[in-house]
């Protein structure tokens, strides 16, 4: 028996959109036949991912998007919903890290973080999420009132790793963000979930993996692999899919076994 997910006729923002998981994820939600809003602060790089999924026959459209400005994000949402219509989805991705000590962790690394993976999430879901509310309370019955939201979390969230420990902290939050989210949104029709990710090859760690260092983290995993970003598109087509109404307030381990 074969299973077919299948998005025509919806909207899907998704946040850091310019490379690594926001660019897979965007590809794969507009394979499913979603239209796709692409936000970040790379507009030439998510020009060329709109050019990429255009010449594979999908719907594309790009906005510039600051997650750590609360006026940015109103004027991505509205332009978004002005240029493709009413949100369906959200993948909430935006996403940074430092590698360095406890100790060694200014204020300004600090906000850096922060800003972008706690403050800049829950500002982009709450835009999104009193769209998708006013929607419901406005809709005529047996229309389509519900809503899709994906926050990109990650394992760090949930199992502490040294070096990264503040970024595990902001990501902890995301966790506890989802779930709250989703207890108070659930009665709107929105379900909100999300997924962490273990360690993943893409180009902005990509050369971490052949070093010293990096071998060494390898052979520590389970299965003494790291994942790709298309490893992910499962548990997100899961969770983006209309049949999904059912799952709310979970949280993915999509890590290989790492937090096991």
């Amino acid at each position: 028996m074969s299973y077919n997910i299948d998005l025509s006729g919806r909207v899907a923002l998704v946040t850091g959109a310019s490379s690594g998981l926001g660019a897979q994820f965007a590809r794969t939600l507009s394979h499913a036949g979603a239209a796709v809003v692409l936000a970040g602060r790379r507009v030439d790089r998510l020009k060329d991912l709109r050019a990429e999924i255009e010449g594979a026959g999908g719907d594309a459209h790009v906005v510039e998007l600051d997650v750590t400005d609360v006026d940015s994000i109103k004027s991505a949402v509205a332009h978004a919903e002005t240029e493709v219509g009413t949100l369906d989805i959200l993948v909430n991705n935006s996403g940074v890290s430092t590698t360095q000590k406890l100790t060694e962790v200014t204020p300004e690394d600090y906000d850096f973080i922060m800003d972008t993976n706690t403050r800049g999430a829950f500002f982009v879901a709450q835009e999104v999420a009193k769209r998708m509310i006013a929607r419901s309370r406005g809709a005529a019955p047996g229309t389509f009132t519900g809503g899709r939201i994906v926050n990109i979390a990650s394992m760090a969230g949930l199992r502490v790793l040294s070096q990264i420990g503040v970024y595990a902290m902001s990501k902890a939050a995301v966790v506890h963000m989802t779930r709250a989210m989703a207890l108070e949104w659930g009665r709107h029709g929105i379900n909100v979930n999300a997924i962490c990710p273990g360690y993943i090859d893409t180009e902005i760690n990509h050369h971490h993996w052949q070093t010293e260092a990096g071998q060494k983290l390898v052979q520590m995993l389970p299965r003494k692999r790291v994942g790709h970003p298309q490893d992910l598109d499962a548990a997100l087509m899961m969770l983006c899919a209309n049949e999904s109404h059912f799952i709310n307030g979970a949280v993915i381990q999509a890590d290989d076994g790492f937090g096991v």
